[in-house]
């Protein structure tokens, strides 16, 4: 028996790029659309949204219906955090805020199976298809078929950017701009040239030790960050889209008579 494979690693081991949709709201139906669309994977949040475990797992679930991935940004807390989505069997986990090489090393240590690292050994779960799979083959399995992201969105871990990127054990370095905005001293303002070089350096040290490298895109720059050698962007959220339709229907129908007349009724 053999663990579902994931399309995200294979697409990027191809040289593809992968496409991905943040989700925020809490219905597992939003990722069952987002792989009806077409995209490779959802990007499932734990770090802002309060998701429950098992709104985290119909999502997966969800999502597996349809043969796409599901990676989930876990929370900073003990060792369970980092392993539950796996064992749901998420085919990704990001971790989030990566501040150091050692912090990085803990990451590889508890998510990553022996000879690479600790991570608790059971099998009983989804992913181990409830020990059906023999536990050599499922260790080897989800060492090579599930993707550990590390999220690089501060300025403390860059002295120490090659040196995280060339850890085993890690397969994507994943830029944010948000907060490193906030970390550089100049939050949400875009135009900070430190935010352009940094997003560039990250892709280039990711290629020069044969990690992957994945970012926040948008239709607009979407080749330029694939020229710049990012094969994961995540290129939109369900509640942006959500946002920009509910607008333009209300500023549609303003547009009409009925919609911008005062009261179209003239009786009593």
């Amino acid at each position: 028996m053999q663990m579902r494979l994931s399309n995200v690693l294979k697409k990027m081991r191809a040289g593809e790029v992968a496409t991905c949709i943040k989700l925020n709201l809490s219905d597992p139906v939003v990722a069952e659309i987002a792989a009806l669309a077409g995209f490779d994977c959802v990007w499932v949040d734990t770090e802002h949204q309060p998701l429950t475990t098992e709104q985290v797992h119909n999502y997966i679930r969800a999502a597996k219906m349809h043969d796409i991935d599901t990676l989930v940004r876990v929370q900073r807390g003990g060792y369970s955090d980092l392993i539950h989505p796996l064992e749901m069997d998420a085919a990704g986990i990001m971790v989030p805020h990566i501040m150091s090489l050692k912090d990085a090393k803990e990451i590889v240590y508890y998510t990553r199976f022996h000879p690479i690292g600790r991570r608790p050994l059971d099998g009983g779960y989804t992913d181990g298809a409830y020990c059906m799979i023999p536990p050599q083959d499922y260790i080897k399995q989800a060492n090579a078929q599930r993707f550990v992201v590390v999220q690089i969105e501060d300025p403390e871990p860059l002295d120490e950017l090659e040196e995280i990127a060339q850890l085993e054990g890690i397969d994507m370095l994943f830029f944010g701009a948000c907060d490193f905005s906030q970390g550089i001293g100049t939050p949400a303002q875009w135009d900070n040239p430190k935010i352009a070089e940094t997003r560039k350096r990250v892709a280039q040290v990711a290629r020069k030790y044969g990690k992957f490298a994945g970012t926040p895109g948008n239709v607009g720059n979407y080749d330029e960050l694939a020229e710049m050698g990012y094969q994961f962007i995540s290129a939109g959220a369900d509640v942006l889209g959500l946002g920009d339709y509910f607008k333009q229907i209300v500023s549609d129908i303003k547009g009409t008579k009925a919609g911008s007349a005062k009261s179209i009724y003239k009786g009593k």
